[in-house]
């Protein structure tokens, strides 16, 4: 018996933001001194670095549980399923709703208790719950809905990663402009197919020195009677951090799965850095003293920026819909599913079609 993602949707926002949007920006170091460089200067060394040109954010009458039902209905649709036949909704977020006024994050109900209310689904045995496990929180859920399956205590999963990034970011910090917003969906079931779906995975949390690399904190620019907060990092340190942990993660996965690293045919990353998922993409190769194949690693993070939990099932979608040029894949590829987010946390999935 394996779990096989039967369906996939994601909800792209409407609002681009470009680099070139950012050139009005006051920008201050953590130190809240006013940056000597030029805007102009800043965004060509982030877009040097990071690979992003525009990015999405969410329409001001939406919220994130909006975007995720939104995505959540073409997954269901993708799959043609029954939605009262889903026996578990599994909500991958970090802040919950927000306001677009505002940055007060809001958790009562849950937001997957929410989208099975705008999902109109009735039956009482649906267990809608969230996940909080950073960047990688979607492929989390996937791993979560593969072992309630193999338990046998649920055999059809809705999986979600949304996010609304865009709603907690300083816009004196030079990294808002990472930061992102989407939402994609996939319905994970039980299928007696012994040699497709989810094959293996691999699951670490780094918390002894790591813990506090994501965080929340105040704005780089002082401002008198101002309290707001806002999502903070240790970018450096992040960097080498996934650099050093995640190729190991990634490598745990595919041996357990027991094919050779020359059957993948894509590796869906976070999109959380071009350069850092590069870099991390070598070093997993070099491992099996391997070089990189060319397109392995299909990359969104040019036009939709860091959207955290929704990078990889947006990406998915993306490709499975035939919406990524240059990329597909086939039955009987083989693809790794990985993310590195705050917690820290690391993951993957090794998952054959």
């Amino acid at each position: 018996m394996r779990s096989i993602i039967k369906g996939t949707g994601s909800y792209i926002p409407k609002i681009i933001k470009k680099n070139s949007d950012f050139l009005e920006e006051d920008f201050y170091t953590e130190r809240n001194e006013s940056i000597k460089d030029s805007n102009e200067v800043i965004i060509e060394k982030f877009k040097g670095i990071t690979g992003i040109e525009e990015r999405r954010y969410l329409e001001p009458e939406y919220q994130n549980s909006d975007a995720a039902f939104l995505a959540s209905k073409k997954a269901i649709e993708n799959a043609g399923i029954n939605p009262e036949e889903i026996d578990q909704i599994i909500f991958g977020h970090n802040f919950g709703d927000i306001r677009s006024n505002d940055n007060q994050t809001d958790l009562l109900p849950s937001l997957a208790s929410r989208v099975k209310h705008l999902l109109r689904i009735k039956n009482p045995n649906c267990i809608a719950y969230d996940v909080i496990f950073g960047c990688p929180g979607w492929v989390q859920g996937v791993i979560q809905a593969d072992n309630f399956i193999q338990a046998g205590i649920a055999k059809r999963c809705l999986v979600i990663g949304a996010e609304t990034l865009s709603r907690v970011v300083d816009p004196h910090d030079r990294d808002s402009m990472i930061y992102a917003d989407g939402a994609g969906a996939c319905i994970v079931e039980k299928a007696n197919h012994p040699d497709v779906g989810i094959l293996s995975y691999s699951a670490q949390s780094f918390t002894y020195d790591e813990a506090n690399y994501l965080f929340f904190g105040d704005s780089n620019k002082v401002i008198p009677n101002i309290n707001t907060r806002y999502i903070k990092m240790y970018g450096r340190k992040i960097y080498e951090f996934a650099l050093n942990n995640v190729p190991n993660a990634m490598k745990i996965a595919l041996d357990k799965s027991g094919l050779p690293i020359e059957k993948i045919k894509k590796i869906l990353i976070h999109q959380a850095n071009e350069k850092m998922d590069e870099a991390i993409i070598k070093r997993f190769y070099r491992l099996y003293k391997s070089n990189v194949p060319k397109d392995i690693m299909p990359m969104s993070i040019q036009k939709l920026g860091n959207s955290s939990v929704a990078t990889v099932p947006t990406l998915l979608d993306l490709i499975l819909r035939g919406n990524l040029e240059g990329h597909n894949i086939e039955k009987g590829d083989a693809i790794i599913l990985a993310s590195v987010g705050a917690g820290m946390n690391i993951n993957a999935i090794v998952y054959q079609f």
